[in-house]
């Protein structure tokens, strides 16, 4: 059983993340909630849930007038032009966990969901607040990128802001600039066809989403990443510098110490009791277990291109 949208609401005032919430009927589409919402002063967002060919998932949060294109996006993450597809309905309630028109980024609070990779629009930090529905689609929450950010580190994910409008080159000198954000794990879902479900993307049905290549040519490599840079080149921004190591370790301890304190609730005492301490430490050790996980294929990825480079490098020379 997923995360219901009262226990996700009270989670938010847990963790002292402010916000406002919109009640409205039932909608399906941007369109739709801008009705109810868009006279106030923030960004709808519209959510696509997306699997590659290896059933790995994803969640791509932008604002709703960023325009998306599939086949650019699956080639910055090293996928080639036609890795990434929508996801089934099946994924939703079991991986997400979700009903229809629900995929935001505060599924992901849902323990089937700590595979899914999150990649948000960088256009998020700029506005004074944004639109997501908190798991339910009858409701509008407004927080800023800040509250979200803090949400997203008390459940051990990080925030990974990107230009989803960039379509850098990819080619045997350029590496993928996103492949980072691979998930390391597949998720299997019983009985799931192969195949793409366009009516599954929550707020999607208006908005552009580009199928069409826009130029990118050259033929993807293995996934790879410099995180010795806390911005990448082509747009990526990562919330933790890997350059600086105590930094780092500051950054792990305090998305550590949220995780921490976001377990410690008045429903969690009473539903555990005694065995509250054992219920922490268990959740803890899977959540941190997938970020550390996460973390070693990112200095993995960053091995093989640093190899790739030197190696192309080294053939340069000797033409």
């Amino acid at each position: 059983m997923g995360h219901t949208k009262e226990q996700l609401l009270v989670r938010l005032q847990e963790l002292q993340i402010d916000f406002t919430k919109h009640e409205h009927p039932v909608v399906l589409t941007v369109e739709a909630q801008a009705k109810h919402v868009g006279h106030l002063n923030g960004a709808l967002s519209k959510n696509l849930f997306l699997k590659d060919k290896k059933h790995r998932f994803y969640v791509v949060s932008a604002m709703a007038k960023t325009n998306v294109d599939l086949k650019v996006l699956s080639q910055r993450l090293g996928l080639g032009k036609g890795g990434l597809r929508m996801a089934p309905e099946e994924a939703l309630g079991e991986v997400l966990q979700v009903p229809l028109g629900c995929v935001t980024p505060f599924a992901l609070v849902n323990e089937s969901a700590r595979c899914v990779s999150l990649l948000l629009d960088q256009g998020f930090k700029t506005q004074e607040c944004c639109f997501f529905h908190p798991l339910s689609n009858d409701t509008t929450i407004a927080l800023n990128a800040r509250g979200l950010d803090k949400f997203l580190s008390s459940i051990g994910k990080q925030s990974v802001y990107v230009d989803l409008e960039a379509n850098p080159p990819v080619g045997k000198d350029q590496p993928p600039d996103l492949a980072s954000l691979v998930p390391s794990d597949a998720i299997s879902i019983p009985g799931q066809p192969d195949k793409a479900a366009p009516s599954l993307v929550s707020d999607m049905s208006h908005a552009p989403v580009n199928n069409k290549s826009t130029g990118v040519s050259a033929k993807a490599v293995k996934p790879s990443t410099d995180v010795r840079k806390e911005k990448l080149s082509n747009g990526v921004s990562l919330s933790t510098s890997f350059a600086d190591p105590e930094k780092y370790v500051e950054d792990f301890i305090e998305r550590t110490s949220s995780l921490v304190l976001s377990e410690i609730t008045e429903e969690n005492v009473k539903q555990y009791g005694e065995k509250l301490g054992e219920n922490i430490s268990n959740t803890i050790r899977k959540r941190l277990a997938m970020e550390l996980k996460s973390t070693a294929t990112m200095f993995k990825n960053t091995a093989y291109s640093e190899g790739f480079s030197a190696g192309t490098r080294q053939q340069a020379k000797r033409l």
